[in-house]
């Protein structure tokens, strides 16, 4: 089987994405996988499922493969039935079934991931209009900018991307109980 990358450091074969970074060197890996786990399943007034779906959305606006595609997986494990969301807002956003206050805070997301300043008082304005609290903004914020720096660490150092939409799905189940940094050899 062909790899569809190699990375621009040696790291362990066949652990994809950000997985084989932080088995590289896991001092570093700890605290981004602490991160990981205080953004996207510590206390918020936003779901687990919002919140991945955030990481995923940005992940995608940055064409992160990797990440866009295991938090995907993670969002529809966590929105259950309601999976079907996670793709529509990968889609076309405005035209998603999410809430008008996830499609606000998911803007101001997308303006993060360009450039910080690009949020502009009436994208909270507006944000705040359909009920987002500070707290929700604050987290859609540093959901985005912190998923900004993950992509370009995973896509910086050429990290293995697979392509079996399977593969996905199972780190999707993993990741929706949690992040902790894998056991090394």
């Amino acid at each position: 089987m062909r790899r569809i990358n190699m990375a621009h450091i040696k790291v362990e074969e066949g652990i994809p994405g950000i997985r084989s970074l932080v088995l590289f060197r896991p001092e570093t890996g700890k605290p981004l996988y602490d991160l990981a786990q205080v953004l996207l399943r510590g206390p918020s007034a936003l779901s687990e499922a919002e919140r991945e779906l955030i990481a995923a959305y940005v992940s995608y606006r940055n064409e992160c493969m990797f990440c866009m595609s295991s938090h995907a997986a993670a969002a529809r494990c966590l929105y259950g039935t309601e999976k079907k969301l996670v793709d529509e807002v990968l889609n076309d956003m405005q035209q998603s079934n999410v809430s008008d206050k996830m499609k606000a805070l998911l803007h101001i997301a997308g303006k993060v991931q360009v450039l910080g300043k690009e949020v502009k008082p009436e994208d909270i304005a507006a944000a705040r209009k359909l009920g987002a609290t500070d707290k929700e903004i604050h987290d859609t914020v540093l959901i985005a900018a912190s998923f900004s720096m993950f992509n370009r660490y995973v896509d910086g150092l050429a990290s293995f991307t697979p392509s079996d939409p399977a593969v996905y799905e199972a780190m999707g189940e993993r990741m929706a109980k949690g992040y902790v940094l894998p056991p090394t050899s």
